[in-house]
């Protein structure tokens, strides 16, 4: 049994709609929910596999608008809370990270990593400048408490904010155990419940995966390094159409057996 708090299960799913990376790009998001809501069937599931935050322009925009199209979602007949499922990417790992930067050893070295990886965005998005981060972080404990406790505050000004973002799954699988959603990767030696990091950062090799990961036929991932769009192999599925790189943002429609039936870019 998956603990129920870190990994999502979808039951009775007829087609799973699985949203890629969005980094931010809401008219991107906006569009491709319009179109998703006019092809959404009776049993239809809905997993978003991680990065709204980081590298877009308008990061409240793309949690604000996921927050509206979930809520339009539970207003369809049959439809349940756990049929929607947002998994964390590592932009959401990061800022979750980052709003505890005083507890790191290192809290100058952490913050410049992130900062080389996407969350300059995300910081600026509820209030805070990254330059003032480093400052905070090189001027000690309380200092950096009191930097990161504002850009908390500033988040929990938004409405659904905290909540979407704290409440976010590792992973999710669907009830019959053939397919398996994840952010960016896995590492196929070590168990689901354990793959922890892997999860956001890929070890590496995952479309080169030479057999069944577990049980599943099939594991599906929204973020790729490489942006290289929408690839299908034997035993991995990769969407990552470049969103918030200059690329479109990519939904696909799986069924059960992990058959791509639909396909939308924005």
């Amino acid at each position: 049994m998956l603990d129920p708090d870190k990994f999502g299960t979808l039951t009775g799913a007829h087609r799973i709609w699985s949203i890629a990376a969005i980094h931010g790009e809401t008219q991107r998001l906006r569009d491709l929910h319009a179109v998703l809501a006019e092809r959404l069937q009776p049993r239809d599931r809905v997993v978003y596999l991680g990065n709204y935050l980081g590298h877009g322009s308008d990061i409240i925009g793309t949690v604000d608008e996921l927050i509206a199209f979930r809520r339009e979602l539970l207003s369809v007949p049959g439809m349940m809370p756990q049929d929607v499922v947002f998994l964390r990417g590592a932009q959401e790992e990061m800022w979750q990270k980052l709003l505890q930067l005083q507890l790191a050893m290192n809290p100058p070295e952490v913050l410049t990593w992130m900062m080389e990886r996407g969350v300059v965005a995300t910081i600026k998005a509820y209030g805070g400048a990254a330059g003032d981060g480093l400052a905070s972080a090189r001027g000690g404990t309380v200092t950096l408490t009191r930097w990161t406790s504002s850009l908390r505050y500033n988040m929990y000004g938004h409405p659904g904010h905290r909540e979407l973002i704290t409440q976010l799954k590792r992973a999710c699988v669907t009830q019959d155990g053939a397919l398996l959603f994840v952010h960016a990767g896995i590492d196929p030696e070590r168990p689901l419940d354990t793959q922890r990091d892997a999860f956001w950062w890929s070890p590496g090799g995952f479309a080169d995966l030479k057999e069944p990961f577990g049980n599943f036929r099939l594991v599906v991932r929204g973020f790729d390094p490489d942006h290289g769009g929408v690839q299908v192999g034997a035993y991995t599925a990769t969407l990552d159409g470049g969103c918030g790189s200059g690329g479109p943002l990519v939904a696909c429609c799986f069924d059960p057996s992990g058959q791509i039936l639909d396909q939308i870019e924005a």
